[in-house]
Order: C-alpha cells, then sequence, then structure tokens
C-alpha cells in the first residue's frame, strides 16, 4: 500500500520541486501527446503575505446573556452589558459596534457620560472603566480596580465628573471621571445610619443626588433602610426603616417625594416632609384574602416615577410584582399604570433590565416620558408609551437570529445585483403588522454606506426546519426572506409508526444547505435525513410535491469480492435501486419507512422559494437511516448528489429519478487500495429507535436535559451492547473506556457531561458552552478516552471494539461532519493525552485493522476529466470520502434539451483513485492560468411566469469548461484537493500531483475553503486549534498562519465558513454571528465602514422655571463638588482601598483620545488653574515689591530725618 501512495505522490517527480517552465500552449489532441504536463503549468501569482490580517469587523444578534441597560438621551445611543464581558452600543440602523472587557468579568451596571462620548462600566471583577465612544472603536482610557470591596452600584449625575460608588459593605466612595482616581471623601454606613442600629443596612443598591437639591444623595440599602446624606454638611438629613428589602428608588420631578419597590411587591411613597412612615403603600397585583390575609406577591425589582406635561397623572412602570398563585401560569410582565389605567405586558422572556425614555437629561424637570426600553433574556423590545395601546416599535436590528437555535450557516459574497431586492420583496410580505408608526427612538450615530460594497448574503439553517436569508452588504445585517421547511411535511402525530417513536423534538432540524445565486435554486438537508430541493418563482403556485425515497444502508461487513465486481454494472440502473416495500423479507414492519411523510396533496405555495422534490432516506432492518454528510447541486447538469456514512446517491431533479444509489466500497470498483477481510454475515439486530436522532433542544436547553440525554444513552448501550463488544475486547482497533458505563454524569463537570452528551449521540449539535481544544481528533480516527481520566498503575477496565457484528449502532452513524472530542485530563495522565489524541487520522489509513465504515465528506460537479485517457473534458462528480480517497465519476448528459428530458442519464464509477491524508474537505478547480473555475449553471428563468407562444421557453446554460477559460493552455486544469490534513494541486487529465502540503500534524482542519481575494485565489484554511491559515494557488505556498481562537467550540467549529473577499464567519455564541476579515485591504478600509458613536450636539438647555418657583425653592441648588471632593478639601484616598490602571491604548494614545472624551473639560480647568496660579504669583510678587518699596521708602526717611540737622563736616 505504501508502495501504491508512493508512485501517486511521486507522478510529479519529473519536475523538480514541482515547478514547472512557462510553456502552456500544446494543441488540443491526444493527452499523451497534446495534454497539459507538469512541466507547461506555471502560474505567476501575486498574493504575498502582506495582503492578509485577520481583524474582527461587526457582530450581529441579540448579546448573549445581556446583564445591563444604559441610555444616553441626548445622543441617543444605546449600551447594553453581558455576562461575558461584552458592551453593545446601538444607534440608528448601521451603527452598531461590538466591545469586549479582556477580563471576561460580566458587566454589572452602565452609566454614560450624557452628551461626552464616554461610558463608565462596572464590572463583576470590581473593576471600573472608561470609554471612549469618540471613535470608530471604542476603548478604554482608565480603569480602577477595588481591592477590598465590591461594586454592587453606580450613579453619575448629569454634568458631573464625580461618580458615587456603592458597595456591598454599605459605603459610597467617590470617583473622579478624569482623572479616574478615589476622593478622600467617603460615606461610611456607620455614620449614615443611627448608632443604636445593631444591624448591618446591607450592601448599596440605590444611589441618587436629589432633584431639589445636588448637594443632597439619597442612598439606599438592601435591608430597607434609606438616608439622605447632605454632602455639605457631611450628616444625615433623615433615615427611613421599612420592613420590606429595598430594590430600587425612583423620584419625583420636584424632588419632594420618591417612590420605592420592594421584594414582598409592593411600592411605598414617602414624602420629605414626614419620613416617619410612608403616605402610600399599595400592592399592585396583590388581592386581599377572604381570611384578611394579604395576597403574597413576588419582588418588585424595578420602578420609574415618571410624570408627563400632557396628563396630571404620573406614569409609574415597574417589572414582577405578580402574585405567586398567578404567576405559576404567567409570562413575566412589564406594568404600566397611568393613572386608573393599568396595563400589564406579558413577555416571552424574563426581564433582565428596562428603561424609561424621556426628553429631557434633566432630572428635575417633567420627564416626559414617550418609551420603555425592555431587555429581556433572549430578546428586545422598545414600548411606544404615547399610544393608549402601547405598540411596540419595529426593531431594525437582527436580534432575532436565534428565534429558532442556529444549526447551520451560509455566507454567499459578490452575488448577483438582482437577487437581494428580488427576495427583499417577496419577504416584505412576510413581515408581522400592528407596530408603531412612530421613528425608532433609538437614532443616535451616523453611517454611510462605504465605497467597497458588494452584494453579500447569509444563509442560516434553524432547529425548527426554518431557513433565513440576510442581506449582509456593507458590514451591515437585515432579514431578506424566511422559508420554512417543515411545510413540505404532515405534522408527525403520537404513534404514527415509527415517526412518532423517532423524534422527540426538531424533526426539521436544517443540516446543512447548497445554493446557487445564479439559477437561484435551493437546497436544504434534514436532520432527519431528507433533502428538499426549492425553485424560486414570482408567482403564487398550486403544485403536488414529488417525493422519491431511497434505501440507503450498506454494511462494512458486506464485502463484494473482485468477481461480483466484475459482474457489476458500471452505470446503475434506477430501477435496481428501487426501495423495498413494507413487509418485504428482510425487513421489519416498520421498515422501509422514511421519517417524515411528506404531503401527498396540492399544496398551494405562496411567492417565493417553493418545493419541487423531496428525496428521504429509509429505515432499514430496524435502524434509522444515518445523516447526510455532505451536498451538491448542478443546475446546468440538473443533478443533485449526497452521501453519508453507507453511499452515495445521485438524483435526477429534472427527470425526478434516482440515477444512482451505491454504498461507498461499490464506487471503487476493482481500484479498491484498501485490503478488506470478509466477515461473517452480522446477527439481526434489535431496533434502535432509542439511539437515533434525539432533538436538537436536548442541546439548546439547559444543561440538566443535556446530561440526562447523554445519561440514557450511554445507559442504554451498556444494557444492549457490552456483552457482544467484550469478546472483542483484545482487538487492536478497540478504544479504552472506562471499566463501567453506567457512572453518573451529574457528578461530573458540565462541559464534560456536555460533550459526552454530542459524543454518544448519533446527531451533531451545536453546543451552548462545551469547549473542544486544540487537541480533538478527526471523527474517522482512534476514539478518544471516554469517561474517568486513566491513573496510572491502575488495571484499565473492559474495552468496546469499534469493529465486529456488535458494535454500538451509535458508532456507525458518526460521520467527517461529527468530531470525536478530546476530554480534558488531568497534567500527568500522558497515557491518556497520547491515547485521546495522538491516534489521530494518520496516513496509514490503509490498515486493515482499520474500521472501513466510509463515510462521503464532500461532492462537487464540474467540468473535468474522469479518465487519464480522456481530450475533452465532460461532466463530472468528485467524490471525497473519509479515508482521504477522491473518485471521479464520469457523467454523460444527453446535449439537446428534448433528449435531456426523455433520455437517461449514464454515470458510474472510472476506477481514478487519488488520496490524501485525513478526511477529505472540499475540491475546487483552477485553469493553467490559475484563475478559479466557476461551476456550470442554468440561468433563472420562472417555473410559475406566464407562457410565450412565440418564444417557447429553453433552458439557457452557462458553462466555464476548462478549455474556454484560459485558450492559451487549451485542454486541461488544475484540480485543488484539501483534507484535514494536507492539500494536494493535481493536474489533469495526466492526475499529475504538482505541489503537496502537509497543512498540520498536530490537529487538524475544520473548514477549508478556495475564496477569491485581491484578484486571485488562495485556500483558507481555519484548523481545530484555533489557526487561520492561507495557501497561495497553485503552488500551496503558506502565506497566513495566525492563533486566532485559542480555544474552539462545537459552535464555532460547525458554523465557521469562508467566503470571496477575504470575508469569513461563525456562530460566536446562541445568539451572535461574528463576521471577520483575512484581508489586509478591508482591515485598511474597515474605519471608513463602521459608524460614529458620538456626533456633536449642544446639550439642551435647562428650562426656567420662573420667579415664583424660584423664590420658592422650586430651583435646584447647585454646588460645587469640586470643593467638598477635591484632594484640596478632603485629601487623599487609601491606596490600598483601590488601584489606577492607565488604558491599554498606551500613554500618548491615551492622551490623544482623552482630547475626544472629558480633555476639553479637564484642559479648561487645567487652564484656569494654571492662570489662578499665574495670577496668584502675581499678586505675591507685587505685593513683596510693594513691601520692598514701603520698607526702602521707610529707611530713606528715616536716613533723612536722621541725617537732616548735620552740618556738612559731621557727615
Amino acid at each position: 500500500m505504501k508502495k501504491f501512495r508512493k508512485v501517486l505522490d511521486g507522478l510529479s517527480s519529473s519536475s523538480p520541486g514541482g515547478v514547472a517552465s512557462p510553456s502552456c500552449g500544446s494543441a488540443a489532441g491526444t493527452p499523451t501527446a497534446h495534454a497539459p504536463t507538469p512541466q507547461d503549468i506555471h502560474v505567476q501569482e501575486t498574493l504575498v503575505s502582506e495582503n492578509f490580517q485577520i481583524c474582527k469587523t461587526v457582530r450581529h444578534g441579540f448579546p448573549y446573556q445581556p446583564t445591563c441597560l444604559a441610555f444616553d438621551p441626548v445622543q441617543k445611543i444605546l449600551a447594553i452589558g453581558s455576562r461575558t464581558g461584552g458592551i453593545r452600543i446601538l444607534g440608528r440602523p448601521g451603527v452598531d459596534c461590538y466591545s469586549q472587557h479582556e477580563s471576561g468579568a460580566a458587566v454589572l451596571q452602565l452609566q454614560f457620560l450624557i452628551n461626552e462620548g464616554a461610558l463608565v462600566t462596572a464590572c463583576a471583577d470590581d473593576t471600573l472603566h472608561l470609554w471612549n465612544l469618540r471613535q470608530r472603536r471604542p476603548a478604554i482610557l482608565h480603569s480602577l480596580k477595588f481591592n477590598r470591596e465590591r461594586i454592587t452600584f453606580c450613579h453619575l449625575p448629569f454634568q458631573s465628573k464625580w461618580l458615587y460608588v456603592g458597595t456591598e459593605r454599605g459605603n459610597t466612595h467617590i470617583v473622579n471621571i478624569e482623572s479616574f482616581v478615589l476622593s478622600g471623601y467617603v460615606i461610611m454606613w456607620n455614620k449614615a445610619i443611627e448608632l443604636a442600629t445593631k444591624a448591618h443596612p446591607g450592601p448599596v443598591v440605590h444611589l441618587s443626588d436629589s432633584p431639589k437639591d445636588e448637594g443632597k444623595l439619597l442612598i439606599g440599602f438592601e435591608s430597607g433602610t434609606v438616608v439622605q446624606w447632605d454632602l455639605r454638611a457631611k450628616k444625615v438629613d433623615f433615615r427611613i426603616y421599612y420592613d420590606e428589602a429595598i430594590h430600587s428608588v425612583s423620584w419625583h420631578h420636584e424632588g419632594k417625594q420618591f417612590m420605592c419597590s420592594h421584594s414582598d411587591g409592593s411600592l411605598t411613597m414617602w414624602n420629605l416632609r414626614n419620613t416617619a412612615r410612608p403616605i402610600q403603600i399599595t400592592y399592585p397585583h396583590g388581592k386581599i384574602l377572604k381570611d384578611g390575609r394579604k395576597e403574597s406577591c413576588k419582588p418588585i425589582l424595578k420602578v420609574e416615577y415618571k410624570t408627563s406635561r400632557n396628563s396630571s397623572e404620573p406614569y409609574v412602570i415597574f417589572s414582577g410584582g405578580l402574585s405567586y398563585d398567578k404567576s405559576g401560569g404567567r409570562r413575566p410582565t412589564l406594568t404600566i399604570m397611568h393613572g386608573k389605567a393599568v396595563t400589564v405586558l406579558e413577555m416571552d422572556h424574563p426581564i433582565v433590565e428596562f428603561l424609561v425614555l424621556c426628553d429631557t437629561p434633566y432630572s428635575n424637570e417633567v420627564q416626559d416620558p414617550y418609551a420603555v426600553v425592555v431587555l429581556l433574556e433572549k430578546d428586545f423590545i422598545v414600548v411606544d408609551l404615547t399610544q393608549s395601546n402601547f405598540p411596540i416599535f419595529e426593531n431594525p436590528y437582527p436580534m432575532d437570529i436565534h428565534e429558532s437555535p442556529v444549526t447551520c450557516t451560509a455566507y454567499f459574497a459578490e452575488c448577483p445585483p438582482d437577487i437581494i431586492p428580488i427576495l427583499y420583496s417577496i419577504g416584505a410580505k412576510q413581515k408581522k403588522t400592528g407596530y408603531s408608526h412612530k421613528e425608532w427612538p433609538v437614532s443616535g450615530g451616523t453611517w454611510t454606506l462605504g465605497s467597497q460594497t458588494y452584494p453579500e448574503i447569509i444563509v442560516t439553517g434553524h432547529a425548527d426546519g426554518t431557513v433565513k436569508f440576510w442581506d449582509a452588504s456593507a458590514i451591515t445585517l437585515q432579514m431578506l426572506y424566511k422559508l420554512k421547511t417543515s411545510k413540505v411535511f404532515e405534522k408527525p402525530k403520537a404513534g404514527d409508526g415509527r415517526a412518532g417513536e423517532l423524534v422527540e423534538e426538531d424533526p426539521y432540524a436544517v443540516q446543512m444547505v447548497s445554493w446557487c445565486p445564479h439559477s437561484r435554486l435551493f437546497c436544504v438537508v434534514g436532520i432527519s435525513a431528507h433533502v428538499i430541493l426549492y425553485r424560486f418563482s414570482k408567482h403564487d403556485a398550486n403544485t403536488q410535491i414529488v417525493s422519491l425515497e431511497v434505501r440507503l444502508q450498506f454494511d462494512s461487513e458486506d464485502v463484494i469480492s473482485p468477481s461480483e465486481a466484475e459482474n457489476n454494472p458500471c452505470f446503475s440502473d434506477p430501477s435496481s435501486h428501487s426501495p423495498q416495500p413494507p413487509g418485504s423479507p428482510g425487513s421489519g414492519t416498520q421498515d422501509s419507512l422514511p421519517c417524515l411523510k411528506v404531503k401527498n396533496r396540492p399544496v398551494r405555495m405562496p411567492p417565493g422559494y417553493q418545493a419541487e422534490l423531496v428525496v428521504q432516506l429509509q429505515w432499514v432492518d430496524g435502524e434509522p437511516p444515518q445523516q447526510i454528510t455532505s451536498l451538491d447541486i448542478n443546475s446546468a447538469y440538473g443533478l443533485l448528489a449526497f452521501g453519508n456514512c453507507n453511499g452515495l446517491t445521485v438524483v435526477d431533479f429534472l427527470q425526478k429519478t434516482i440515477l444512482m444509489c451505491m454504498g461507498t466500497l461499490d464506487l471503487y470498483g476493482a481500484a479498491d487500495p484498501y485490503q478488506r477481510l470478509t466477515r461473517s454475515p452480522r446477527k439481526n439486530r434489535q431496533s434502535t429507535s432509542d439511539f437515533c436522532m434525539r432533538g436538537l433542544s436536548h442541546f439548546y436547553s439547559d444543561s440538566k436535559k443535556r446530561i440526562r440525554t447523554s445519561y440514557q444513552s450511554l445507559t442504554e448501550l451498556s444494557d444492549n451492547q457490552v456483552s457482544m463488544d467484550m469478546e472483542r475486547s483484545k482487538s487492536p482497533t478497540s478504544v479504552p473506556y472506562p471499566s463501567s458505563l453506567h457512572y453518573d454524569p451529574r457528578s461530573m463537570p458540565e462541559p464534560v457531561a456536555s460533550l459526552r452528551a454530542s459524543h454518544c449521540s448519533p446527531v451533531f449539535y451545536l453546543l451552548d458552552n462545551d469547549h473542544v481544544n486544540g487537541h480533538c481528533t478527526s471523527p474517522t480516527s482512534q476514539p478518544c478516552s471516554v469517561g474517568k481520566p486513566r491513573i496510572t498503575g491502575v488495571p484499565e477496565g473492559p474495552r468496546l471494539t469499534r469493529r465486529g457484528p456488535g458494535r454500538p449502532p451509535f458508532r456507525k452513524a458518526q460521520s467527517a461532519a461529527c468530531m470525536e472530542i478530546s476530554l480534558p485530563v488531568s497534567s500527568h495522565t500522558e497515557e491518556s493525552r497520547e491515547n485521546s489524541f495522538s491516534r489521530s487520522r494518520s496516513s496509514s489509513v490503509s490498515s486493515i485493522d482499520r474500521d472501513t465504515k466510509e463515510s462521503v465528506t464532500t461532492l462537487q460537479f464540474g467540468e473535468s476529466y474522469g479518465r487519464k485517457g480522456d481530450a475533452l473534458p465532460t461532466a463530472c462528480l468528485w467524490v471525497g470520502t473519509s479515508l482521504g480517497v477522491v473518485l471521479l465519476l464520469p457523467i454523460s448528459i444527453p446535449t439537446e434539451e428534448e433528449e435531456r428530458m426523455e433520455e437517461p442519464i449514464t454515470m458510474g464509477p472510472s476506477g481514478t483513485v487519488l488520496m490524501l491524508k485525513g478526511s477529505v474537505l472540499r475540491f475546487a478547480f483552477l485553469d493553467c492560468g490559475g484563475a478559479l473555475i466557476q461551476s456550470p449553471y442554468e440561468v433563472w428563468r420562472d417555473p410559475n411566469g406566464p407562457e410565450d407562444p412565440d418564444r417557447p421557453r429553453r433552458r439557457k446554460l452557462v458553462n466555464f469548461s476548462p478549455s474556454s477559460s484560459q485558450e492559451a493552455c487549451s485542454d486541461g486544469h488544475l484540480a485543488v484537493v484539501c483534507s484535514e490534513k494536507q492539500a494536494k494541486v493535481i493536474l489533469m487529465p495526466t492526475q499529475a500531483v504538482l505541489f503537496t502540503h502537509n497543512i498540520t500534524e498536530s490537529s487538524f482542519l475544520l473548514r477549508a475553503d478556495v475564496v477569491s481575494v485581491c484578484n486571485s485565489v488562495c485556500l483558507a484554511c481555519f484548523c481545530a486549534n484555533g489557526h487561520i491559515m492561507t495557501l497561495s494557488l497553485p503552488s500551496l505556498r503558506p502565506l497566513m498562519d495566525i492563533n486566532y481562537l485559542p480555544l474552539t467550540d462545537l459552535r464555532i467549529a460547525r458554523t465557521f465558513v469562508f467566503t470571496n473577499g477575504g470575508q469569513a464567519l461563525y456562530l460566536s455564541s446562541p445568539t451572535e454571528i461574528q463576521r471577520l476579515t483575512y484581508s489586509q485591504e478591508m482591515t485598511d478600509n474597515l474605519q471608513d465602514m463602521l459608524g460614529e458613536l458620538f456626533t456633536p450636539i449642544e446639550t439642551p438647555e435647562a428650562q426656567n422655571k420662573g420667579f415664583l418657583k424660584g423664590f420658592f425653592g422650586g430651583n435646584a441648588q447647585t454646588f460645587d463638588r469640586e470643593e467638598l471632593f477635591g484632594e484640596a478639601a478632603a485629601g487623599k484616598a487609601s491606596r490600598s482601598l483601590a488601584q489606577h490602571i492607565p488604558g491599554p491604548m498606551g500613554l500618548e494614545n491615551m492622551k490623544a483620545a482623552a482630547g475626544g472624551v472629558v480633555g476639553d473639560l479637564a484642559r479648561a480647568r487645567i487652564a484656569l488653574d494654571q492662570r489662578g496660579e499665574r495670577l496668584g504669583e502675581l499678586e505675591e510678587r507685587t505685593a513683596l515689591m510693594m513691601n520692598s518699596a514701603e520698607t526702602f521708602s521707610t529707611h530713606a526717611h528715616q536716613v533723612m530725618l536722621k541725617q537732616k540737622d548735620k552740618k556738612w563736616y559731621q557727615l
């Protein structure tokens, strides 16, 4: 076998180094005489390392695990903090910025410096950060780390540079925003409460200055104590005690009363004239029971008390407060009380926080609220308060990506320019109605369409079977069109045969998609082993959906001998692969049935994508169909191909027939490079419905559900399969398993249990937070150790073999799309680590001890040469398998359109075999000049459009054959083949390997794509260890290798995709899509494409309240905080209390950036201080000169008097 590979890899030995002379002008003829040879190929490559640079561009979607909310009423921008340390800043559509704290600590609170272009964040690691928003990429200017106290609440008064910080100990500290240092002024908790109070008041939960007097600070403690502190006199004005814990406090704008929300679901109103008791206690959702007791209610977590000019009645808006009896069956609520009217808005998800948007930034003016921003755990809505029915605004941001969990992604750049408008026009009819007619209130920032924009579309598949098309042009994201694949099938009923037992949840989950933007053909692969073909139409239709059922279940034990292979025809007969009828010999009562039932009646289809054909795999011998692992469609050929771990199926979707249905071993014909042993016939296996297709929601829901799924799978496996596999535990290919499979995953850390759930289920899922390090193995390699780490000196438990009739059925279902995970092991278990990863797929894939269950991992239609002797290119299907084998299947297609619809298509194995290390991931074709050859396609025509009798509709094909792509080289082209381990460039039709590059040895590739960058092409690769690499074509010269993601999780591994223009994307969280660029050109132009967060706006002036209100104390009293909190008056704070950390921008950049935030104010104050110091020095000098002059005058006068009466001779 090694000799065989050596022959294949050594075909380019005649060309030293694989580089040939620039001759490329042979005429068409026999391949032996005129076909291009390695010496004839020379491509002038233009890409260099300087063309590549990794940079994150923009993040779309809903912020994952949000924690807090803030709004700048002047700039009209909004910020959302998350549990992972992220910040999303939103403005008008197009203004969307994401920033991340390096520490990753949860963001507890956000405070805008209103109209200053700055933001203060308080994180769970007790650190305050000051962000500069006057640049397109926000950056941290200062940080302040508290060492001895934990931050619980922050408050920054409008137009103030002093930030109040409450702590868990009950103390209140004051931070200078300009210098980001602590003031010596501290309000200690023991001074705020009465000396007679024995109990600690608890953490500070509220801080606010009085609207009437900024020198009075209201401090709320968790225990129910509220204190008003006189900042000037450094004493308490009054204290309020209440029996229930306080959650929030809200002032009336006049500063004479305030409202508190409590843990018992009550609201209390307090008047400053009498603080002994509240003037009002209400339970908005609590009733008095018959026995006189009050109904117990949930806490009211936040209350807002706002006044309005248009009404004498104030708005009272709060979250929570429902009675416990009612809340059991009710959703989270937001209550709006306006006078006697009480409106309860039910939410789909728990409320994280809400803000009331008002016209004025001044707290001592009539607030006039106009909207409520509600941040939910998985949604973001804005309620219009100006209309009586309180409608919500239509959200312009793509916050519903996760409406159903994302299961796959696709990214298409440089699409036809007409595809986005037509999808938008069709999708506009799908939009919901009933939104507010007013403009979106978060309208800050500026954004202009960049000069380097081109049509881009992102396609996302979801767990409920929906597919969404998004307009991703100019780094924005907007919903275009939504397709529901579940409408093709009948709804499964309980107990409805095998389908009722098969799928618990998400039977329509989308596994992969294939889309041709030119022909507008769209193909969807579902988790229930089905393929749906859609055609696009501008007109509605009422048609019957054609359904084909395929029996694709071949066992590796059923080895075909050479004599049998000779007797089998090369070209398959569609009739020979017809599905067996139910109840036929050898099949169970439920066999030969698909997982889902296609609607067998005419279905009305609206304009858009309309289902034309459904292909389903059947149950065989009591086993469910295995998942489809590869897919390709070609509109010019009219063919659809898909494969899984059992074999390959090719469908003619024009004639609605199955062309080929063959096992992977049959594709080799007589050219099988592996030595496979004949095995005894397998025994009839019992039904394995318990192992099949568990729903995607098992992995999107909470961890308990995932652990339960894993535990159930493993315990069932133990009961049924251990006894049979124990007999083969000494097999060389056996894998180490724990001594007992009856372990309890609940005793393990959640990530480990979740990974085992992924390992044992036959379906590939995207996990929420489960990570895989770079040392993970390929699905077709030796599986890693599962269970507890092995300890040296402890005997191993029984092993389960991968081979044999009794191997677990879920092992068969694993394919190249599914990754086995290397579980975390302790540092001293070197043997476990070696077994888990060092046994990754190697070059010795021809060993007979290997599992011969070979998956079809990638497919590609194209014009190529099926055999070495071919003189002209023909239609071919390139097939890549999990064992690194490349097969070519020539296709004979009638050229005339009439014949194409009637004559059968013939295809079959050609005997061509190429080999690589690792599972094959990608095919691409280049002409002799190095240009990318596109697959042929059919120009789109509306299948339901009106017929023109004078001009009959005919298929218009666009063909990119190698002979027409570059006339200078005539025949021949280059084939780029990339696997998990290496890449090869092969010259066709001679099949000489021109270039070979081993991409990775210690890891394996997850994604590889041939993309266009800077008017050239390259091979872009994403590795399991987080590296992103690019290789030149055709020489496979490394251009870039950057460790982009130090830790790769399964979600990223499944959704990472490259596209043209140097762009890529992946699902960074269950709710967010992260886009990035690996092009230096786009990185340089990124600043011009991003929106501006800050726009210069004059701060609105405070309203003049008139003479009478000012005379009677209605105006707010101002005071100079500098006199109280400055170093001169308050002194310096203890250095051990907090540590100042300069921002990562560096001192020079920090000074430059500070000029855009609070630097103007700081410089003005410094200039004033310096001017005052100079004036003081001048006054002192003048005084000294005056004193000196007076002294001189006095002395002169004294001398004059002394010498006045003396004679001249007495002097």
